[in-house]
């Protein structure tokens, strides 16, 4: 059996063909998946969690992640997701690889986004506005570059130093990335608003909102969180990637759908847009806003495309 450490995962995952994974395992379907979250209440308020996210295919893979999510690792110069996938063979039970859960999660994540991207964003959309300076902030650039034309992106975090470095960084020929000292003016100037933060009070107004714009909403994955405000989520067409995790887990749709703010029927998934059930994007002006769940069927679509790769 094959390990694939960091390194490895990252080389072979590339984004635009994780994409089209992501894309297949969407079509296809998956036969059984489930999603646990341990939480651990800590003495200042914040919390961990140890997320187990297993999927099935009946015939082709099984595989579970186990991972967690220590907020406060970045202030001992860890990373915030840690954890490990195992890839087991679908016919016989037989463990096949396990890669690196950080790796494999950081990819799926933005490529999952990214394949919402070319369903709902304009296909002229070039600037990318990131709410977020974390670990998955370049590759939400990368990933959303490789759907759409994006030649110009900001990075908005509270701590601003760390837009700073992280625009320095990414920075490249063909790709110009500054920090963002002004939240409301950046989201005015964006084509697409991505938001990869850990908060519990909306920071994306409605109000602040442009025809045509695409909103990505890929952390707050808890009940108690949201990145946006109700006013977004009104004036925007709703989709998600799967509604056995998002409906009932991520604020950001989860608490409008409490208050009757909105209604489940008018929610589009990912299974529904792969298989041309429902459409995307219908018009230049209108809003969307897709909200990510995440979910074992994306990790396991994840892992399928790097078996696809040695």
């Amino acid at each position: 059996m094959r390990h694939f450490d960091a390194d490895a995962a990252h080389r072979l995952l590339d984004y635009r063909g994780l994409v089209e994974g992501l894309r297949d395992m969407y079509k296809r379907g998956v036969d059984v998946t489930e999603r646990k979250v341990l939480h651990q209440k800590l003495p200042d308020g914040s919390q961990n969690d140890w997320l187990i996210l297993p999927a099935w295919q009946f015939g082709r893979h099984q595989g579970i992640k186990l991972v967690s999510v220590f907020p406060g690792n970045d202030k001992k110069g860890l990373a915030s997701i840690l954890g490990l996938y195992v890839l087991f063979d679908g016919e016989t039970g037989a463990p096949i690889l396990t890669i690196d859960g950080a790796a494999l999660t950081l990819r799926k994540t933005v490529c999952n986004s990214a394949l919402a991207v070319d369903f709902c964003a304009r296909k002229d959309a070039s600037k990318l506005l990131v709410m977020g300076a974390g670990n998955l902030a370049p590759h939400v650039v990368a990933a959303h570059a490789s759907v759409r034309p994006i030649t110009e992106a900001r990075i908005w975090n509270r701590t601003p130093e760390k837009a700073v470095a992280l625009a320095a960084r990414l920075s490249r020929p063909g790709l110009a990335v500054s920090a963002a000292p002004d939240l409301e003016a950046a989201v005015h100037w964006a084509d697409i608003v991505t938001g990869v933060t850990m908060t519990k009070a909306p920071l994306l107004k409605g109000a602040w909102l442009k025809p045509g714009q695409h909103l990505d909403l890929i952390g707050a994955f808890r009940p108690d969180m949201r990145e946006a405000d109700d006013a977004a989520v009104k004036r925007s067409r709703l989709f998600i990637d799967a509604r056995f995790s998002v409906l009932d887990e991520c604020g950001d749709i989860s608490q409008p759908l409490e208050a009757g703010l909105i209604k489940e029927a008018d929610i589009t998934d990912l299974f529904q847009l792969s298989r041309g059930e429902r459409p995307g994007r219908q018009s230049d002006d209108e809003i969307t806003l897709f909200k990510s769940g995440g979910g074992g069927h994306e990790d396991l679509a994840t892992a399928q495309y790097l078996l696809s790769k040695v």
